[in-house]
C-alpha cells in the first residue's frame, strides 16, 4: 500500500467521533483531584510525605490523568475527628460543584480507619462522579512500599467513565471495593481489604478498569443526607457483645448522653448476660438501639410484627419502637449510618427504611 492511500485511510478514521475521543482521551487525559489527609502512606521517617510528594513517586501518572494536589490534613487516620469528617465531606461537595470538568476525587487515608472514612463519604458526598479512597500498609521508608501503585491504580479509577455513579470506591492492591462492603481483614498484609460476602466490585488490570458488578443501595447523588447546616454530629456508640456481658456498658454510654446504640450482636442479632435489661434502660429514655453482627458477614434480619392475638409486654413494647436491624451493615458503619439519621429524624420507622435502602 503506498503512502497516500495510507495517509488516506489513517485521515478517515482518525475523523470517526470514536476514533476523536480515543485520540483526545490519548492526548489529554482526564483531570482528578488529589485530597490528602495523612496515613501510612504518607508516613515517611523523618516528615510526612505532603500531597505533591506523593504524585511525584509515580513517574508514568501522566499517561492516566492530570493531576491536583490538595492538602487537607497530615495526620494518622485515626486522630481525623468527626468534625474533620463533616469538613471533608463539605470540601468534596464543593470541588464537584464548582468543577463540571473534573472526573473524580481520590483521597488519602490511614488503612486504620479507611472503611468509616469512606462510607460516611459513600453516604454524604452528593455526586455520581466517584470519590476513590486509598492507602498503603507499608509506610515510604518500608522495603516494599505499595502506596505508589496503590495511587497509580485510585488515578486510573478515578479517570475511568465506567466509575461513575458507583459511589464512593476503596482501592488498594489491584482490587476495587466499595466503600459499602470494604472492610480491613488483616492488620500487616497488604492484600487485607475485602468484601467477605459479595466478593471485589472490580479489578484494575494493566490493559484498564475493569467492573463485575453494581451497587444497588442507595449512596452519593442518590443519598438523602446533606450536610448543610449540620455542625455536630450525634454520639453513637458501639458495644460488643460476648458470654456473660453486663449491660452497665449499654447504661454508662446512655447516661454519658449517646444518642444511639449499635449492638455488635452474637450471630444474627443474639445479645448476653443483662444487656438486654439494659436496652430496656436505654429505649425508656428514648435511645435507639441498631442490632448488627459481629461475626464479619451476614444479615440482622427485621424482626416481624407480632400477629393480633399475641399481647406484647411493656418492655417488648419499647423494644419495638426503638430497636432497628441493621441488615448486612457492618458494626462500625452502622454507627455511620445512624447518626446521619439521626441528623435527619426521629422516627423509627423512617431509620429503618434507611438502614434498608443504603
Amino acid at each position: 500500500m503506498g503512502r497516500l492511500a495510507l495517509a488516506c485511510i489513517l485521515t478517515l478514521i482518525a475523523a470517526s467521533p470514536v476514533c476523536a475521543r480515543l485520540v483526545a482521551q490519548e492526548a489529554d487525559p482526564p483531570r482528578v483531584r488529589l485530597i490528602a489527609t495523612g496515613g501510612t502512606i504518607s508516613n515517611r521517617e523523618g516528615g510526612r510525605l505532603t500531597a505533591d510528594e506523593l504524585i511525584e513517586l509515580i513517574p508514568d501518572l501522566a499517561r492516566y490523568a492530570r493531576v491536583e494536589a490538595e492538602q487537607f490534613a497530615n495526620v494518622a487516620s485515626s486522630q481525623l475527628t468527626l468534625d474533620q469528617w463533616l469538613e471533608l465531606s463539605r470540601r468534596l461537595n464543593e470541588v464537584f460543584a464548582q468543577d463540571s470538568g473534573l472526573a473524580g476525587v481520590v483521597v488519602t487515608s490511614g488503612t486504620d480507619t479507611l472503611e468509616e472514612t469512606a462510607y460516611f463519604l459513600h453516604l454524604t458526598v452528593r455526586s455520581e462522579r466517584p470519590v476513590v479512597v486509598v492507602g498503603a500498609m507499608r509506610n515510604p521508608s518500608t522495603l516494599g512500599y505499595e502506596g505508589a501503585a496503590n495511587l497509580q491504580q485510585a488515578f486510573r479509577v478515578a479517570a475511568a467513565p465506567q466509575s461513575r455513579g458507583k459511589g464512593t470506591l476503596v482501592v488498594l492492591n489491584d482490587e476495587i471495593n466499595s466503600a459499602r462492603e470494604a472492610t480491613k481483614t488483616d492488620s500487616l498484609r497488604l492484600h487485607t481489604f475485602a468484601t467477605r460476602s459479595y466478593g471485589v466490585l472490580g479489578s484494575v488490570d494493566r490493559d484498564g478498569v475493569v467492573y463485575y458488578r453494581n451497587i444497588l443501595r442507595r449512596h452519593t447523588y442518590r443519598s438523602e443526607f446533606d450536610l448543610t447546616g449540620v455542625s455536630k454530629l450525634p454520639r453513637v456508640d458501639v458495644i460488643m457483645v460476648y458470654q456473660g456481658a453486663s449491660g452497665d456498658l449499654i447504661e454508662s454510654v446512655v447516661d454519658a448522653g449517646s444518642h444511639g446504640i449499635v449492638l455488635a450482636a452474637a450471630g444474627a442479632g443474639a445479645t448476653s448476660g443483662t444487656q438486654r435489661l439494659a436496652m430496656a434502660y436505654a429505649h425508656e429514655r428514648g435511645i435507639f438501639t441498631v442490632i448488627s453482627t459481629r461475626t464479619g458477614s451476614g444479615r440482622v434480619m427485621p424482626r416481624r410484627a407480632p400477629t393480633t392475638d399475641q399481647e406484647m409486654s411493656e418492655n417488648q413494647q419499647l423494644s419495638a419502637a426503638y430497636r432497628i436491624a441493621a441488615q448486612d451493615i457492618a458494626p462500625l458503619k452502622a454507627r455511620i449510618l445512624l447518626m446521619l439519621a439521626l441528623t435527619k429524624t426521629n422516627d423509627v420507622s423512617e431509620i429503618r427504611r434507611m438502614f434498608a435502602e443504603y
